[in-house]
């Protein structure tokens, strides 16, 4: 049998270190959950990529939390704008133990899938949900980074009356928790100084509104407000000028998006859309926020709607939660959430007690010449 060599040092220490070190590594799962089909996909399907962005960012870092290299990932997940399949999702991301959960996209999947995520005691923020209902249910790791319902559509309500003029207004709403709640909130305003002349119902994948329109005609409002999104705002427009209504339509987030003039055809005139979308970029954020735009069209060649920017923000709000409590753990580092400033890209993002952002802006846009036009930020 052949003398064996004696082994070197290094090789020896190598071996004895090489099993720990590789062990201190951590894949931290960060869970994202929005429509990526259906009819609202492109406003998903933009949230992941601003996720994306984020998970990229946050990868080339090349951070430690808690003694150990992290190595973030995400998990996106399609809830199809739909309650059920929300939930179906939710439960999917508890079982595969995420870190933690970036959604939902839409109020109507938000409030329902909360409740999986507290019960497995995981943090959730949503960069869209507005609904007031989501942070009142007393979860302790729900969030948001937008302004709820609650500002969006008392805000719009007080605008309506108060710089457009609005006297007889008509009020439509898709009965969804986003569209009945941001209605809601904006009759509570407005009837204040107007009168609210009709209101109707409709739902999320209604596309003929004549029954309705003609009805609201006959009322001769001098503004409607619509509580739904965009897939349902544009052929409405189009239909209210196939009528001769040549009345302001005005809206929250839901149909304040790039793709409106896209989906309203040739039915939207210039000033007619005044909506709001509940977030907003002081001037001193504005070079960042176009820096990171630019970034975003050059990798994904898309649009970043309304919140892609707050999906980016919501999953390093997460991160440096998970920085400052050096753990990654959701019972560790929710209180380090609960109590975070971070300076975001949309700018400081901070919660109150009950988990909503504090201090929320408010953007109010129209469109011109078929593209989407500041008009100011309201806090």
């Amino acid at each position: 049998m052949p003398r064996l060599k004696p082994r070197p040092l290094a090789a020896t220490l190598f071996a004895l270190f090489a099993v720990p070190a590789a062990q201190a590594q951590e894949v931290v799962k960060i869970g994202m959950a929005g429509p990526l089909s259906g009819e609202i996909a492109h406003l998903g399907k933009a949230l992941e990529n601003g996720a994306v962005l984020a998970i990229d960012d946050l990868n080339a870092r090349k951070l430690t939390i808690g003694g150990k290299k992290v190595t973030f990932k995400l998990q996106s997940e399609d809830d199809a704008a739909d309650p059920k399949q929300g939930t179906a999702v939710a439960q999917k991301l508890a079982d595969a133990r995420v870190n933690g959960v970036v959604g939902h996209v839409t109020s109507g999947t938000t409030v329902p899938a909360s409740r999986i995520y507290n019960q497995a005691g995981i943090p959730q923020i949503s960069p869209s949900a507005t609904t007031a209902v989501y942070t009142r249910q007393g979860f302790a790791g729900a969030f948001r980074v937008v302004a709820n319902d609650a500002k969006l559509g008392g805000t719009l309500g007080r605008y309506a009356v108060g710089s457009l003029g609005a006297k007889r207004i008509a009020v439509i709403d898709d009965r969804s928790a986003y569209g009945q709640g941001v209605a809601d909130e904006f009759v509570k305003s407005a009837r204040t100084k107007a009168q609210i002349v009709d209101r109707e119902f409709t739902n999320t994948k209604a596309t003929d509104f004549s029954a309705i329109l003609t009805k609201i005609k006959a009322k001769k409002p001098d503004l409607i407000f619509l509580g739904s999104m965009d897939a349902v705002a544009g052929p409405l427009l189009r239909q209210m000028k196939a009528l001769g209504m040549p009345v302001k339509l005005m809206g929250g987030d839901g149909i304040c998006t790039d793709a409106l003039p896209r989906l309203a055809g040739d039915g939207m005139r210039d000033g007619e859309v005044i909506c709001a979308e509940a977030g907003g970029v002081d001037a001193s954020r504005e070079k960042a926020v176009a820096e990171w735009t630019k970034r975003f069209h050059d990798r994904f060649h898309s649009d970043t709607q309304t919140y892609a920017p707050y999906a980016y923000d919501a999953v390093m709000t997460m991160a440096a939660a998970m920085q400052a409590a050096q753990s990654t753990q959701p019972s560790r580092y929710l209180p380090a959430l609960k109590r975070v400033k971070h300076d975001g890209l949309t700018g400081t993002i901070a919660f109150d007690a009950a988990g909503d952002i504090k201090d929320g802006a408010l953007t109010l846009y129209t469109y011109k010449a078929g593209a989407r036009t500041k008009l100011e930020v309201i806090r």
